[in-house]
């Protein structure tokens, strides 16, 4: 029960890596602050936790592109809901994989405004709590395509790119105040990610995992955990985790019948 007496905000939470945390963070005896669109996900996923683990949670179903919207549903938090003491920036979405000059305008702002202003709309909403309060943790969900641009990643990678800018920035300006900073770059990992990048196209989706054992969501989550777990005097800048069969983003070794 590390986690007992922690409040952990994660937006995002409504499937993947997200949904994990929230797990992972209830089982470990937070409660959790669960931000995604689908609300109605997040009530069936909040009921789930509470029979598991007792815990409690509280829903904020908006869009993070929407900085008016994160703004009033933050603010319009009870009082006993107010302190943060863990913030997992998790909510972030890939679309497509066409070529720069082929990204549509929708597109392009989807993962820009998802991926990078989200982050923002959220971060600037809760890091003045932790400062004036002295201690706080922010893990960044990036990803490897923060690292390396591939084939077809162009804007994704820009924003992950971003991401890992942003992470620094973080601990750059909260130096001294007691907050730190996480920016935790998984690879492949198994969920709605392929699913939401091709519109839903599964053929396309199921060959984005054929022939490895990507990640587990799951893993992801345990990561974050141990993160948010080191003593105050400690703080994990940066971690990337990647498949075993993942040595770069150019790199997999693939082999036909043997992903899990």
């Amino acid at each position: 029960m590390v986690m007992k007496g922690k409040t952990v905000f994660i937006t995002g939470a409504s499937a993947g890596i997200g949904e994990s945390c929230a797990e992972v963070f209830a089982r470990a005896g937070a409660r959790l602050i669960l931000l995604a669109r689908r609300g109605e996900k997040l009530e069936k996923l909040a009921d789930v936790l509470l029979k598991k683990y007792g815990t409690d949670s509280y829903i904020i179903a908006c869009d993070i592109r929407n900085a008016k919207q994160v703004e009033e549903r933050i603010n319009q938090l009870p009082y006993e809901w107010k302190k943060t003491d863990i913030l997992i920036n998790n909510a972030g979405l890939a679309r497509g994989m066409s070529k720069i000059h082929e990204v549509s305008a929708g597109d392009c702002d989807e993962m820009i405004d998802t991926n990078i202003k989200g982050i923002l709309n959220v971060s600037r909403m809760i890091l003045p709590g932790m400062i004036e309060r002295g201690e706080g943790i922010v893990i960044n969900i990036g990803s490897i395509a923060g690292r390396e641009v591939y084939p077809g990643g162009n804007i994704y990678c820009a924003t992950k790119h971003a991401v890992r800018a942003l992470s620094k920035a973080m601990v750059i300006d909260l130096n001294g105040t007691g907050i730190r900073v996480t920016n935790l770059e998984p690879s492949m990992v198994l969920t709605e990610f392929a699913d939401v990048r091709f519109r839903g196209d599964r053929e396309k989706a199921n060959n984005f995992y054929a022939g490895y054992t990507p990640l587990k969501p799951e893993d992801v989550a345990e990561i974050a955990l141990f993160a948010a777990s080191v003593p105050k005097h400690v703080m994990i800048q940066d971690i990337l985790v990647t498949p075993t069969d993942q040595a770069s983003p150019f790199v997999i070794n693939k082999r036909v019948g043997k992903s899990e």
